[in-house]
C-alpha cells in the first residue's frame, strides 16, 4: 500500500512519521519554499517539534511524482489553501479511486463551506473522506493513545480508509458517515478553545471552563443540525472529544491564542509569534457569517470574533456573555 501525504507543517509531519510503518511506500509533499535543507537530506524537522522520518519516506515538491500509485492521500494543508491545493492535484492527474482524506478543520473564508465541499467543488468525481478528533499533535508524536474518527458518506470508504490509517496501540480510527456532524464537531470547537485560552489566562476558575464547554457545545450543536448533522456525532470525537482535548490542553494552538488575546496582545503580533495556523481565528469570522446566514446565535463565537478583529477589550466582550438576556436551558440545541 502507498500512501502520500500533502502537506509537511507540524500535523503532516506528525502524520508521516505516525503511518510509515502502515505502508510499503511514503510520500510527503510541500511546496518546495516550505521545504527545508535539513527535511530534504535528513528527513529531520526540529520547528516546532523535533520529528525524524523513516528512511523510506520520500520528500518531494513534485505534486505529480507525490501522488502517483498512492492508495491514499492525507490532506494536510492550510484550509485556506484547500481549493488551490485541489485544483493542483487536478492537473497532476489524480485519480477518483485514489481516497482523498482531509485532516484539516475550519470553513473556507468568503464561502462559508466545509471543507469536503470545496474538495467536491474543484475534484466532483473524487473518493474522499475526511479525518477528525481530538488529535494533538505533539502527544500523537510521543506515541501516546489518541483516537480519531474517519467519516464519508460511503462507509464501505470509511473502512477502507480506517484499516489503512489505525495503528495499534496508538491511532484507533472509528468509522462514520455523517460528514457535516465531523466537518463542523472539528471546525468550531477552535473557536470555543480561544475563548478556553482566554478563561485559563484570566484564572477564571473550573465552573467557568465547565459553562464555557457546554455552552460553546450548545452552539456547535445549533449550526450543524441545522445544516444537517446528526445530533449523536457532536458528542463523539470530532465534536465533545476535540472540544475537551483542546479546550484544556496549553498544547492547543487555538488554546494558545486565546491566552495570549488575554495578555493583551494583538492578533498579527501572536500569529507571528506562534508561527503555525491557528484555523479558529478565521473560523471565528466565518462561523459569525454562517450563523448569520442561518439566523443561528452564537454569542461565544461572536465574542471571540469580537475578541480577535475589534479594538474592544478582550475582557469586557467575555465578561458581556455574563449579562445576556436570561434564558431557560429545556431545548439545548435551540437556546
Amino acid at each position: 500500500m502507498r500512501l502520500a501525504v500533502l502537506g509537511l507543517g507540524c500535523w503532516g509531519l506528525v502524520l508521516t512519521k505516525l503511518l510509515s510503518d502502515n505502508f510499503e511506500s511514503v510520500t510527503g509533499w510541500s511546496r518546495s519554499i516550505d521545504l527545508s535543507e535539513e527535511l530534504l537530506k535528513y528527513k529531520r524537522c526540529k520547528k516546532p517539534y523535533e520529528v525524524q522520518l523513516d528512511d523510506k519516506v520520500h520528500i518531494t515538491s513534485d505534486l505529480k511524482e507525490a501522488i502517483k500509485d498512492a492508495d491514499i492521500i492525507l490532506l494536510v494543508v492550510a484550509t485556506s489553501a484547500i481549493r488551490a491545493v485541489c485544483k493542483q492535484l487536478k492537473e497532476a492527474g489524480i485519480k477518483d479511486n485514489q481516497i482523498l482524506v482531509n485532516a484539516s478543520k475550519g470553513l473556507e473564508q468568503g464561502s462559508l463551506k466545509r471543507m469536503s465541499e470545496v474538495i467536491k467543488d474543484e475534484l466532483p468525481n473524487q473518493t474522499i473522506a475526511v479525518l477528525s478528533g481530538p488529535t494533538l499533535a505533539q502527544e500523537v508524536l510521543e506515541g501516546q493513545p489518541t483516537a480519531a474518527c474517519i467519516a464519508s458518506g460511503d462507509i464501505e470508504i470509511a473502512k477502507k480508509a480506517q484499516s489503512m490509517l489505525n495503528v495499534p496501540n496508538k491511532f484507533r480510527i472509528y468509522t462514520n458517515t455523517d460528514v457535516i456532524g465531523v466537518e463542523f464537531g472539528g471546525s468550531l470547537k477552535n473557536v470555543i478553545a480561544i475563548a478556553a485560552g482566554f478563561l485559563d489566562e484570566m484564572k477564571f476558575g473550573d465552573n467557568s471552563k465547565g459553562a464555557l464547554l457546554a455552552r460553546g457545545m450548545a452552539e456547535i450543536v445549533r449550526v450543524a443540525v441545522h445544516l444537517g448533522a446528526n445530533p449523536s456525532t457532536l458528542w463523539g470525537l470530532s465534536g465533545m472529544g476535540d472540544l475537551i482535548a483542546t479546550c484544556y490542553s496549553h498544547l492547543s494552538r487555538n488554546n494558545t491564542v486565546g491566552r495570549m488575546l488575554a495578555k493583551g496582545k494583538k492578533i498579527d503580533d501572536i500569529l507571528q509569534e506562534l508561527g503555525s495556523v491557528a484555523e479558529g481565528v478565521k473560523t471565528s469570522k466565518a462561523i459569525c457569517e454562517l450563523a448569520d446566514k442561518i439566523g443561528i446565535e452564537t454569542p461565544i463565537s461572536k465574542a471571540i470574533y469580537m475578541a480577535v478583529y475589534s479594538k474592544e477589550n478582550s475582557k469586557e466582550v467575555f465578561l458581556q456573555l455574563m449579562n445576556r438576556t436570561l434564558k431557560g436551558e429545556e431545548n439545548f440545541s435551540k437556546a
